[in-house]
């Protein structure tokens, strides 16, 4: 239950979504989630694929790093309604909001309807310079 006595989502994977009485409702991402269990993460995952070839556009590139991201945690025995934390780097804030509609859906199509806490933010570049974003993930798989 939060503090409004509502439900938490992702409640069933262990996961308890920390939303202040009285704040607005975030669209995207949760202010904060509590869990108690394995901790999973990654490093900063870039959107190539096993070749090594970034995909072609900022939306494809996101999708295939969510993909990268859901593939090792996978690894370690977790999914993504596991996910408490994802920190987003991009080389264009612009880019990122000018394609929130297009970014959603390729998240709700990989990550489904889970949204951690996130954190965003622009960068002068990054080691790859054909990236166009990279995301560190923190999952917590319950006991």
């Amino acid at each position: 239950m939060n503090t409004m006595g509502k439900p938490e989502a992702g409640a069933a994977s262990g996961l308890q979504v920390l939303q202040p009485s009285g704040w607005p409702q975030p669209k995207g991402y949760a202010n904060g989630i509590a869990s108690e269990g394995r901790l999973v993460v990654t490093g900063g995952v870039v959107g190539w694929d096993v070749t090594g070839r970034f995909a072609d556009g900022f939306v494809a590139q996101v999708r295939q790093t969510l993909e990268n991201i859901v593939a090792i945690l996978a690894e370690g025995g977790a999914q993504p309604d596991h996910l408490v934390r994802l920190t987003w780097y991009v080389v264009d804030m612009d880019e990122y909001v000018s394609n929130l509609k297009a970014l959603g859906k390729a998240y709700r199509e990989v990550v489904g309807t889970h949204y951690p806490s996130m954190a965003l933010v622009q960068v002068v570049r990054l080691v790859e310079p054909s990236a166009r974003v990279e995301i560190e993930a923190t999952a917590v798989v319950p006991r």
